[in-house]
């Protein structure tokens, strides 16, 4: 079954294959999981020591899960849906054996006992854990950079940010480097990252992926969720982790295989609203410009395509105070043994939902719970809603946030990621997907967001607009210059501390946990 072409030429065309694709060869016996992992590994010592991606790996506990898939294949036992396919596990999920930071050198030597109930579900179809990708700390924030393991750099120039918190899974997808990542989402993390580096991010309806880690179970504004290169593998994955879980109290029943083929969608029958910024995001010149030069070229892809104004409340409050309240729950113990072990990010949603009080709280569930139905009443007249998935082209990751857009300051870190957050306080589904490129010449991500509890719906017409997008030079998604990677400025570097490289494509599941100590 091995493949007898085992040049780089051969495993670069593998790599770069969809995930639906690799599993399906595999399962026809064309390519072996075997095959696919070392390719993906060269890929990996490759590319990953100029954008920071993958950090902790588990190289040989994989190798050896490899050969057992193969075996399976070869006496025709029934395959999961992801048999053969090397995983990246965002640092946020626990990971049976393998280090698992999330970003902070609190747990810098952490290596737990067992999976997380997403980890357990994607292995038990068939993936294969290769090695984590890297996230800001604690996933504050939409720029992945941290003590640990430094920053990721974005793969069509690794100067610039790849977003966040999900960018390291955003960033090993753009560059071929693992066929399926995870990803989670509160303010954005699944949906910036894919925007910034040209790839599929989608946000699913709260439940439908049980979130078994968060601190506060009945919080709809946090979920975990897939990236992929294609909607389709986005689909795939979905398939693989939807399903009622305990953990997780807002979940419940439903058929996760439905999601293998999501509703069949006509875009010309579809009314469409759009808007640049919700009525209340801050949102760069440039952006807008390439927003609307995209709904110009798109537009005739729908029975209507109108621009609609909206009325989100006081949603920034809203937000601050329901993402401190999830600090507050998740880090009181941290905080309070000793403060300065949190970095400025996590340190800052700590101490303002600290300061915040009963009337605070009760204030924000009611005030979303307004926003809510003012937004879903436009589904009365639309099927979808399109703006842009950040007001911002990807800026160097040595500038920890976006403090100002058009000259406007932004009133704390994470303002600028308004456009998505505001649709996380609907709980509406939305997906970013790739669509050319903006004005600076970075990927671009249409926000794509569906009525309520419609993610099949969603899903459905964003593989229809990846479709009809791809013979459209301008909408097609973009795919970076591996060839012509560099190293990051050392100019920029310097201001921070220096991505770790890693010799051989990263560490064991042996030697992570003392190689840890070592990265900064």
């Amino acid at each position: 079954m091995n493949l007898n072409n085992t040049s780089p030429a051969a495993g670069s065309e593998l790599v770069e294959k969809s995930a639906v694709e690799l599993r399906r060869l595999i399962g026809s016996k064309v390519i072996s999981p075997v095959d696919l992992l070392e390719a993906c590994i060269a890929r990996i010592e490759r590319v990953n020591p100029f954008v920071n991606a993958v950090t902790a790996t588990c190289f040989e506990r994989a190798r050896a899960e490899a050969a057992a898939a193969e075996s399976a294949v070869m006496r025709g036992d029934t395959l999961g849906l992801l048999h053969g396919l090397p995983l990246g596990v965002k640092d946020l999920e626990p990971t049976e054996g393998l280090l698992t930071t999330w970003g902070s050198a609190i747990y810098r030597d952490h290596v737990p006992t067992e999976d997380i109930e997403l980890v357990a579900r994607l292995r038990r179809a068939g993936a294969i854990v290769a090695g984590k990708t890297n996230v800001p700390e604690m996933g504050a924030g939409a720029n992945s950079r941290n003590d640990v393991w430094g920053a990721t750099g974005n793969p069509f120039n690794p100067n610039l940010n790849a977003g966040g918190s999900s960018g390291g899974s955003a960033a090993a997808l753009a560059c071929d480097m693992l066929p399926v990542c995870t990803g989670s989402d509160t303010g954005g993390s699944l949906r910036i990252p894919a925007a910034k580096c040209g790839v599929v991010g989608f946000r699913p309806s709260p439940g439908i992926v049980p979130s078994v880690r968060k601190p506060l179970g009945w919080t709809p504004i946090s979920v975990v969720g897939p990236m992929g290169r294609t909607v389709e593998d986005a689909c795939l994955q979905m398939a693989a982790s939807a399903g009622m879980h305990a953990g997780d109290p807002l979940s419940y029943p439903l058929d996760p295989m439905s999601f293998l083929a999501p509703a069949q969608v006509d875009l010309a029958g579809l009314r469409v609203a759009w808007t640049e910024d919700f009525g209340t995001c801050a949102v760069d010149d440039g952006i807008r410009a390439t927003f609307r030069q995209k709904i110009s070229a798109m537009q005739h892809l729908f029975r209507r395509c109108d621009k609609v104004d909206f009325d989100m409340g006081e949603a920034h409050r809203c937000f601050d105070v329901l993402r401190a309240e999830a600090f507050v729950a998740g880090m009181q113990t941290a905080y309070e043994r000793d403060p300065d072990s949190l970095g400025s990010n996590p340190r800052a949603n700590y101490e303002m939902g600290a300061r915040m009080s009963l009337l605070d709280s009760a204030w924000a569930q009611a005030e979303q719970t307004r926003l809510v139905k003012r937004f879903q009443a436009t589904f009365a007249d639309y099927d979808l809603v399109l703006s842009p998935t950040t007001p911002v082209s990807p800026f160097p990751w040595t500038q920890l946030y976006a403090g100002h857009i058009n000259g406007e300051q932004q009133a704390n870190y994470y303002r600028w990621l308004a456009l998505t957050y505001v649709v996380t306080l609907t709980t509406h589904p939305a997906i970013s997907l790739p669509c050319g490129l903006d004005h600076a010449g970075m990927p671009f991500g249409l926000q794509i967001v569906g009525g309520f509890r419609a993610d099949h719906q969603v899903l459905g017409a964003a593989r229809a607009m990846e479709e009809a997008f791809s013979a459209h030079a301008q909408l097609r998604r973009p795919r970076p210059d591996l060839a012509a990677l560099r190293a990051a400025d050392p100019a920029l570097t310097s201001i921070v501390k220096t991505p770790p490289v890693f010799p051989g494509g990263g560490r064991s599941v042996a030697s992570a946990a003392s190689a840890a100590v070592s990265v900064v």
